[in-house]
């Protein structure tokens, strides 16, 4: 019973997003979800069927009371066959065994992506605010800026090009 509660509390739609699966573990994932889901409907079908023959009864309605004991006796004898699933279990285990490594390899992946999101976080958090920054330290942290402005300045450029179209000419005369 705890199982079909929490198969139906499992946002599936989420978890395939948020964990950036591949395409062969999704459509693995949704193929065995289907078989699962119509495997269950099946089992809840043939168990709601009766399972015992009221041969009294047909013992009652039929003349011929030969062919009811026959199957009655037939009945009683019958010995369900048994198959190998060895094959089948094996195949079981060895998706399993393919879906840890793919579960294991994207733990991987997200551990990886999470500490590289902590140490964003931390250098966010330990950077000084924007109004206390000088033009040594925005030279310092792209240097290229400030090779920019030297190549400006070199050529007697002294507007940003762009800068009159973005923010307008400010000049009063």
């Amino acid at each position: 019973m705890a199982s079909k509660t929490a198969a139906v509390a499992v946002d599936f739609a989420r978890i395939y997003s948020s964990l950036g699966l591949g395409k062969e573990t999704i459509a693995a994932l949704q193929a065995f979800r289907k078989r699962y889901a119509d495997a269950q409907r099946l089992s809840n079908q043939y168990g709601s069927q009766p399972t015992t023959v009221d041969f009294a009864h047909y013992r009652s309605v039929l003349k011929n009371k030969a062919i009811v004991d026959d199957a009655e006796k037939l009945l009683k004898d019958f010995k369900p066959v048994t198959y190998d699933v060895s094959s089948t279990v094996k195949a079981i285990e060895a998706f399993e065994a393919k879906a840890v490594a793919k579960a294991k390899e994207t733990e991987q992946k997200i551990d990886v992506e999470l500490k590289e999101l902590q140490a964003t976080l931390a250098n966010i958090e330990d950077a000084r605010p924007f109004d206390q920054l000088t033009t040594e330290d925005v030279a310092k942290a792209h240097p290229r800026i400030l090779e920019a402005v030297e190549t400006m300045v070199k050529k007697g450029k002294w507007t940003v090009p762009g800068y009159k179209e973005k923010f307008g000419d400010l000049n009063v005369m």
